[in-house]
């Protein structure tokens, strides 16, 4: 893998990691959505990247290609989840999901090197979204302590 390829994966998964994180802060500051619906279109988000992503890496002929980046906008809406609907509170799960989808601590990286195809591609981002929403819900309630 070279630099340029490198550079233009992170590239694209920040930019639809921070395009979803917008979106769901301009719906949800007018629009709350109640767990329900939420959870439904994760869900319904993550079954059309599972065959999605399956799909575009054997077309492309390449694993996880950084074109596909629906694991990203399913990986982020899970870690906004529960989250205020403030600026603050979405750079906060912007940055927490993309340094856990970067360094992959297990087991992310676990699930981004042992399953393959549209499951591997999906997996590990809802791992490192789970992580990030563990850790925001964690730090926003030590702030509300103080």
């Amino acid at each position: 893998i070279t630099w340029r390829d490198w550079s233009s994966d992170v590239c694209s998964s920040d930019l639809a990691s921070a395009a979803t994180a917008l979106l769901w802060l301009a719906i949800t500051y007018f629009l709350p959505i109640r767990p329900a619906p939420y959870w439904l279109i994760v869900a319904i988000l993550f079954v059309v990247g599972l065959i999605s992503a399956g799909a575009a890496e054997k077309i492309l002929d390449q694993a996880d290609p950084g074109s596909v980046v629906i694991d990203e906008v399913v990986g982020q809406l899970i870690a906004l989840y529960a989250a205020p609907a403030h600026p603050v509170a979405a750079c906060a799960a912007f940055l927490l999901f993309r340094i856990f989808d970067i360094w992959k601590p297990f087991p992310v990286s676990w699930l981004d090197s042992h399953l393959h195809g549209g499951i591997g591609i999906m997996l590990d981002d809802v791992m490192a979204g789970i992580y990030a929403l563990l850790v925001l819900q964690v730090g926003l309630f030590v702030v509300r302590l103080f």
